[in-house]
């Protein structure tokens, strides 16, 4: 009989555009094996939207279809997920979730360096400055899995880079 190799854990890495997602969630991939899942890069790819929202200058997500498109990997399990949302995956989807959160001033620098100004750059320091983002976590999922980690400095990248790898070290532990 073949053996059945334990799933990867399913983590996701949240927060508002800006706090360095995509950053943690691939450097995380290559140090762990886990998959990396862009959301942003996926819906983009199999044209997961509905509309486009002219005041934020940005596509609609189609939260149905991205769910549909996801299921299948998920529930294998292995993905680090990356998106500037959670509230519409499934709560069974994920092990553990990280919000990134940085200062304002450093946050609005990111962001005019991407290109955002007028109500995009607003909607989005707004996000971070009520953390809706961390909100959005906490009544999503059980707060027991929902960290909040500083992204301010690439010395703060590495805390949480090394934090989760530790975290991902002993949830292969508790699998075995």
């Amino acid at each position: 009989m073949a053996s059945r190799r334990p799933r990867g854990p399913n983590i996701l890495i949240t927060g508002t555009p800006g706090t360095g997602k995509s950053t943690l969630a691939s450097e995380l991939s290559q140090r762990t094996g886990l998959k990396y899942v862009s959301v942003s890069q996926l819906a983009t790819e199999m044209e997961l939207f509905d509309g486009y929202d002219e005041q934020l200058q940005c596509p609609i997500l189609d939260d149905d279809r991205v769910v549909d498109e996801m299921e299948e990997d998920m529930s294998q399990g292995g993905n680090v997920v990356d998106y500037h949302g959670c509230d519409f995956f499934p709560e069974r989807w994920f092990d553990i979730v990280f919000v990134l959160r940085t200062d304002n001033s450093i946050l609005y620098d990111r962001l005019q360096q991407r290109g955002y100004s007028g109500k995009k750059l607003e909607s989005n320091i707004q996000c971070e400055i009520f953390q809706t983002i961390l909100d959005e976590a906490r009544d999503s999922y059980k707060p027991e899995i929902v960290h909040e980690l500083p992204s301010n400095t690439p010395e703060q990248l590495e805390e949480n880079l090394e934090r989760i790898l530790a975290w991902v070290a002993q949830w292969q532990v508790g699998q075995s």
